[in-house]
């Protein structure tokens, strides 16, 4: 046994333990931690990616691979084309009709263009639910059912005529025809037809609910179509803004609209009890 003094004076010898060849030949001198990545992707089959998130990267299949940005790329695109759209139908006037060598095209291929279709079906609606409201009221009668139809012609025969000598006598040029005209104007049953349904279903809150809504409605028609058909032609010839001849234009473009709703509401009012 060695003193104890001698024993603290005595230099520790350094360990004899011998560091494994593999290690030293892998080790890198500037890596902290021994890399165990091979280990772990032979455990899962995979190589991990780069962000350690176990995500397959090399051996990934390519739909994988396809889904990782382009999901993301191509949502953004199409909301920008969706915004895009809707800034082009803000910014676009959808009340004009669509001309071809200056010819209006067909209704069949703009919305926009006059058509006989929806007021001549509508008027014969018309007369129809007409026969149903005098039936449940227990007025019907052919002669009766006659009468209305032919009254409602008349007043349809009477606005035309009277829009055509307007036109006439403040000589607006423009492209509207006869058959236009009709067509405008005929509008004005479909919501007729609405409000006289809804008087038969809820009785006349209900009638003056929805016909008094259509008439905004067709107000607001007439309105913006009869201005891109009186007041552009006037802007085209240069006519000023306040001139004497644009202002006539501009009230009979403000009266034909406003009979719209008080014809409305005449044709109808007393089909409803």
């Amino acid at each position: 046994m060695h003193p104890a003094g001698s024993a603290a004076g005595t230099p520790r010898q350094p360990s004899k333990r011998r560091i494994p060849v593999s290690h030293l030949g892998m080790a890198d001198p500037h890596q902290l931690f021994d890399d165990t990545s091979s280990a772990q992707s032979q455990g899962y089959g995979a190589q991990r990616g780069p962000s350690g998130l176990g995500y397959p990267t090399a051996s990934a299949s390519p739909q994988a691979a396809f889904l990782a940005d382009p999901v993301s790329n191509m949502a953004m695109a199409y909301g920008s084309s969706l915004a895009a759209q809707g800034k082009e139908l803000v910014d676009k006037n959808d009340w004009e009709v669509q001309y071809q060598q200056d010819t209006p095209v067909a209704p069949r291929f703009d919305v926009n263009a006059p058509d006989l279709y929806i007021p001549a079906m509508a008027f014969i609606t018309y007369v129809l639910v007409a026969g149903l409201a005098l039936g449940t009221q227990d007025r019907f009668s052919p002669d009766l059912l006659g009468l209305q139809a032919s009254s409602a012609l008349a007043w349809l025969t009477l606005e035309v005529l009277a829009i055509l000598l307007s036109l006439y006598l403040v000589t607006v040029n423009t492209d509207l025809t006869t058959i236009d005209l009709v067509a405008f104007l005929g509008y004005k049953y479909v919501g007729m037809i609405g409000g006289i349904l809804m008087g038969l279903l809820f009785g006349k809150i209900g009638y003056y609910l929805v016909l008094g809504w259509c008439c905004m409605s067709i107000f607001v028609f007439m309105i913006r179509t009869l201005r891109l058909k009186i007041l552009a032609e006037a802007a085209a010839e240069g006519v000023p803004v306040r001139g004497a001849r644009n202002q006539l234009r501009m009230y009979l473009t403000m009266a034909v609209a406003a009979a719209q709703p008080l014809l409305m509401y005449w044709l109808t009012f007393h089909l409803v009890r």
